[in-house]
């Protein structure tokens, strides 16, 4: 088992050909800039349905042209097979970031989650073993733990789906599974928990706690709760799910290829303690901010009330450590939020999806 570091020597030394899907989303964009920093060669799908181009050219603005010599954009949808085709078409390591990833987004409309969730996954499956990918790599979801009671949620102990968000992403795992075993294609899911950092979309009804508030604090507008504000989140900073994702690439030995992990940094946070967080944080940009109180609102159809990973199987078996508490990088993240968060209309933020 190799350490971060170690992986991120060998990549140095040994380029290689990746797949990023969702790659002008917000992890896929942090996931290129990190191998195209590291001198890899890398594809990007993505359709722009979640993603933005401002993402693509941020990472362009930080790597240079010649690190941008290095990434080929293909624009399709993983709904089309062929698209997934020519996305895989001479790649070693596919990550599969891609997704409608909304819990209440799911409630909405169900059956284009199914279409992007479980369709496109198993487009990407096929045509990745098709290719001769050598390790599939995808993102997970703790919202696949449900209403499993247990504080601290471990692998192989999942409860009932609350949403069809969640029945997706666990649909994902069965057919990693499956791929694994019926076709030797090396399959690693990673559930994450609640991811947070550079390039979070802070806008659209389904925006993610963090960057929401930050920019209703910054614009002087009410933060609203869902719930009492004692539900809690594992919050898990961006370079953590790099590390992550890298660690999984080359992790080798029994039993770590078919198996999801989860990553995390494994405390909880509940939202009364976020929002503390990030208002006095956000006291040297607004110092007005220092005397703001949230509002609550009504619980949100399809939430889990407690969230927090047993991160255990990811230490032992792919050598995660991370490396940022909620604090700690919420004040790396800060900056950007800060810089990039828009002033649009108010409406209640949403606890973060799983």
């Amino acid at each position: 088992m190799e350490g971060f570091e170690s992986v991120v020597s060998r990549l140095r030394e040994e380029p290689r050909r990746w797949l990023v899907t969702g790659c002008a989303g917000f992890i896929g964009s942090n996931l290129v800039e990190q191998l195209l920093g590291l001198g890899q060669h890398v594809v990007g799908l993505d359709n722009f349905a979640t993603g933005h181009r401002r993402n693509l050219d941020d990472v362009r603005h930080i790597v240079g042209e010649e690190g941008w010599s290095r990434f080929r954009f293909v624009e399709g949808d993983i709904r089309s097979l062929e698209v997934c085709r020519e996305a895989c078409a001479g790649v070693e390591v596919v990550l599969h970031q891609a997704a409608l990833g909304s819990v209440p987004l799911s409630v909405d409309d169900p059956l284009t989650a199914n279409q992007v969730n479980v369709d496109g996954f198993l487009h990407m499956l096929v045509a990745a073993r098709d290719a001769g990918v050598r390790r599939f790599v995808y993102a997970a979801s703790s919202a696949a733990y449900g209403d499993d009671p247990q504080p601290a949620k471990v692998e192989d102990s999942v409860g009932r789906p609350l949403s069809p968000y969640a029945v997706t992403k666990y649909v994902n795992e069965l057919y990693a599974g499956v791929f694994e075993r019926t076709y030797g294609l090396g399959t690693v899911g990673l559930r994450y928990f609640n991811v947070f950092g550079p390039r979070q979309d802070p806008e659209g009804a389904y925006a993610a706690v963090i960057p929401r508030w930050v920019g209703e604090l910054l614009s002087g507008r009410r933060c609203v709760i869902l719930g009492d504000g004692e539900t809690s989140r594992d919050f898990c900073y961006v370079d953590d799910v790099v590390q992550a994702n890298l660690l999984a690439a080359f992790a080798t030995g029994e039993g770590v290829t078919g198996e999801v992990y989860n990553v995390a940094f494994g405390e909880r946070t509940t939202l009364n303690q976020l929002f503390g967080m990030i208002r006095d944080s956000l006291v040297p940009y607004r110092p007005e901010v220092a005397g703001a109180r949230p509002e609550y609102g009504d619980f949100r159809a399809g939430d889990i009330r407690h969230s927090q990973a047993d991160i255990s199987k990811a230490r032992t078996r792919l050598g995660y450590r991370p490396e940022h508490t909620p604090r700690s990088g919420l004040a790396r993240a800060l900056p950007w939020y800060a810089e990039n968060v828009g002033t649009g209309a108010a409406e209640p933020a949403l606890a973060s999806s799983p």
